[in-house]
């Protein structure tokens, strides 16, 4: 109750401002609809140890459905959008319906209000409060989920400062995530699946411009205050730095280069007692239509954590995962002996297709490791094609082949394939 207090005095004198403002609504109020549509086809073929090797093949064709809108005026605006899934074929284990002889596909059916927020904007500060989408940096630590039918937000007071030249200061402060497992989370048995998840989470953000790239400070405060113990060995201290920029040698050719490190240990609630890094680093060269990528991920792992047997590793339970550690979904919890992640791949372009486009085709090979025992945990093969259609459709077709190495080192993993065919539409 003090949370949802805390939130509403914060969002009083916008509201309070708003009030004065009231008599000049009726003039210059501009309202922009919000209307997305995705329908999606995925298919999970997962083998292994027990019970995984008893489990039929994941069979999902769901519907998303967002709407809303915006109503400003001047520098205040408010924002309301519903969010809803529907699962026309659900052959398939959603995590929170109960269907444990398949595979997981986390787009489960669900209702809700995905955002409620109330902002103030002008050049140099922004202000946000209530439930809002929130994606920092490359989204490796706080993000949407985007790739999922049911996005993943936060209750939450953010401001966003930008009154210097080539600085950017963001600081926001979160009640509760509102997690991809929609209105069933926590049934069937999935307690640490829950619709939300509150606590006391801050998320500092400071970056800085130069003629080479941007130099981002960050402090990532997650308190889970959940009686699930799987849900508070997440809250945790995370403070590190990250440099990503690009150098372009002609008009075709250009060089990207990303290095972040950051040192994470317990917080708050956690019952393990723990420290552990993360360290990545990769490089991009785009000649012409060809793009390519190679590069390097470490979550390591502590192998002296006390309260937890075999070790524990760093953590990232608000990043948008299926965007790192390949597409197969294998590594959402880092495994208690951590990752190394190398990978490489390739992209190419077609600018127009038709009158469609642009066509982009990729590949992606990734290696996966341990960070202590030395254990090859598995390969894995990513590849897509995505096509938009015209200004409001797009569509794309994806593949993942995770194939293990060895013993099953960790819990899930199993070879696995999935398959994805999918329609967007915004407008």
């Amino acid at each position: 109750m003090k949370k949802v207090s805390f939130l509403l005095s914060a969002s009083a004198p916008i509201m309070g401002l708003s009030a004065v403002a009231a008599p000049a609504l009726a003039q210059d109020v501009v309202f922009k609809p919000i209307v997305e549509a995705r329908l999606r086809y995925e298919t999970v073929d997962q083998a292994g140890p027990a019970p995984l090797s008893s489990s039929r093949d994941a069979h999902a064709v769901t519907m998303r459905l967002r709407a809303g809108g915006e109503i400003s005026k001047g520098p205040w605006a408010f924002l309301a959008e519903a969010e809803g899934t529907l699962a026309i074929d659900e052959d398939y284990n959603s995590g929170v319906n109960g269907k444990a002889l398949y595979p997981i596909v986390a787009d489960p059916e669900t209702v809700e209000a995905n955002r409620v927020q109330i902002q103030y904007r002008t050049k140099p500060l922004v202000v946000t409060v209530g439930r809002q989408r929130i994606n920092l940096d490359d989204q490796r630590f706080v993000g949407s989920v985007a790739w999922r039918q049911n996005e993943q937000t936060f209750d939450a007071v953010r401001v966003e400062y930008m009154g210097i030249k080539n600085l950017k200061v963001d600081l926001t402060y979160a009640i509760a995530a509102r997690t991809i497992w929609g209105i069933d989370g926590g049934k069937f048995g999935s307690a640490n699946r829950p619709t939300d998840i509150e606590g006391d989470d801050v998320f500092a953000n400071i970056s800085y411009k130069t003629k080479l790239g941007t130099l981002t400070g960050f402090a990532y405060l997650v308190d889970e205050d959940e009686a699930v113990v799987a849900l508070r060995r997440n809250s945790s201290q995370t403070y590190g730095a990250r440099f990503a920029g690009a150098v372009p040698f002609t008009k075709k050719v250009k060089l990207s280069y990303l290095a972040s490190y950051a040192r994470q240990s317990d917080y708050a609630t956690n019952p393990v007692d723990y420290s552990a890094d993360f360290v990545t680093a990769e490089l991009g060269l785009d000649v012409a239509a060809f793009k390519l990528t190679g590069g390097c991920e470490l979550l390591g792992s502590d192998g002296g954590a006390t309260g937890i047997a075999g070790g524990f590793a760093f953590q990232t339970p608000f990043a948008t995962l299926h965007k790192f550690n390949g597409w197969a979904d294998k590594f959402l919890t880092t495994p208690g002996t951590g990752i190394q992640d190398y990978y490489a791949g390739v992209a190419y372009t077609v600018p127009k297709v038709g009158k469609a486009g642009p066509l982009v085709a990729s590949f992606t090979f990734h290696r996966f490791s341990s960070d202590r025992l030395s254990i090859h945990y598995g390969d894995e093969y990513n590849a897509q094609v995505t096509l938009k259609l015209n200004k409001h459709l797009s569509a794309l077709v994806k593949y993942a082949d995770y194939q293990r190495k060895g013993i099953a080192s960790f819990t899930g993993d199993a070879d696995t394939r999935k398959f994805w065919a999918q329609i967007d539409y915004a407008f």
